[in-house]
């Protein structure tokens, strides 16, 4: 019999189940569901240092996931300003958006319909995981939502999704995007939204109507 043999060893308390957190229906994808697929591989911005691109847009019934990636490459930086940079590159919008006066300074997003609506991540920035409860705002709705990266002394990349509540009525739409921490001024391209809102009708459930959610 060894020393710690004899002690008694407490029985660990039974855990519980986790509550997992389902997002309003205008907050996120529907988690049971299988996108249809826009290919659209298209810069929103392309300059000697700083790149951003709209990969493709995930179409779900009840509105599209755009896909976004960006790359940073270092230029004539010193250490210093590259540390900025980098904390800039990789801040959340809605922590970026509470530096005071610089709320213009994070990469905001947006949309604007051929019907005059329109919305931008600014309206939502302190809102980026709301309640299942919380209450619905008017749409559209556009949130977003970083998804990480990596970066080192010379480049750094990551991408992120925006999500569009709900599916954009027919006729053009605009995406709109700005980053001035990049370097990156207002832009903006053009996107189908017939294109888009026709797909959803390609979007299929993993079960029955109500079951596992």
């Amino acid at each position: 019999m060894t020393f710690f043999q004899d002690l008694p060893v407490p029985e660990l308390p039974r855990r519980g189940r986790t509550i997992r957190y389902v997002p309003p229906v205008w907050a996120g994808a529907p988690r049971h569901e299988l996108p249809a697929v826009v290919g659209v591989g298209r810069f929103l911005h392309l300059s000697p240092t700083f790149v951003m691109a709209v990969e493709a847009v995930k179409v779900y019934s009840t509105g599209c996931l755009f896909d976004l990636s960006w790359k940073l490459r270092r230029h004539d930086e010193n250490d210093e300003e590259w540390a900025e940079l980098n904390a800039s590159f990789f801040s959340q919008p809605h922590a970026r958006w509470a530096k005071a006066g610089m709320p213009l300074a994070a990469l905001l997003c947006g949309v604007e319909f051929a019907d005059g609506s329109k919305a931008s991540t600014g309206a939502m920035l302190n809102r980026p995981h709301p309640a299942p409860d919380a209450p619905q705002p008017e749409p559209p709705v556009v949130l977003f939502q970083g998804q990480g990266g990596s970066g080192g002394d010379d480049e750094m990349a990551a991408s992120g999704t925006l999500w569009l509540w709900p599916l954009p009525p027919a006729g053009a739409m605009r995406l709109v995007t700005q980053w001035t921490d990049m370097g990156m001024p207002e832009t903006s391209i053009d996107l189908d939204g017939t294109q888009l809102r026709d797909a959803a009708a390609g979007a299929r459930q993993y079960w029955p109507e109500g079951d596992g959610e």
